[in-house]
């Protein structure tokens, strides 16, 4: 597999692309949209609710908080996981920007 060479992008370039990735995936869309629908902290009810083995479940979570869309509090012998406020609204901001470019009219194509 070849490399990226994602330092020759910006870091919002490469920012993207990241934010991109954890949306690639519908299990990871499903787990934010679930976690936005319970409005709290989510403690092992999203196996039952995605239909996904726990371990699935466990890999896309670490996905999704390695980019720091959700955050995990250890409560006892469980993780719970919520979206992280900040980060969802920084994010927004810079997908919205990226997605609000209009094309100048210049008779392409």
């Amino acid at each position: 597999m070849g490399l990226t060479k994602s330092e020759i992008f910006t870091d919002q370039q490469n920012l993207i692309s990241v934010i991109a990735k954890a949306f690639g995936h519908p299990a990871r869309v499903a787990i934010l949209q679930y976690l936005f629908k319970a409005n709290s902290c989510i403690c092992g009810d999203l196996v039952d609710e995605i239909g996904l083995a726990q371990p699935t479940i466990s890999q896309h979570l670490k996905e999704l908080k390695n980019i720091g869309l959700i955050k995990g509090n250890i409560t006892g012998t469980s993780i719970c996981y919520c979206i992280d406020k900040d980060n969802w609204s920084n994010m927004k901001t810079i997908i919205l920007e990226f997605l609000n470019q209009d094309l100048i009219d210049n008779n392409c194509c």
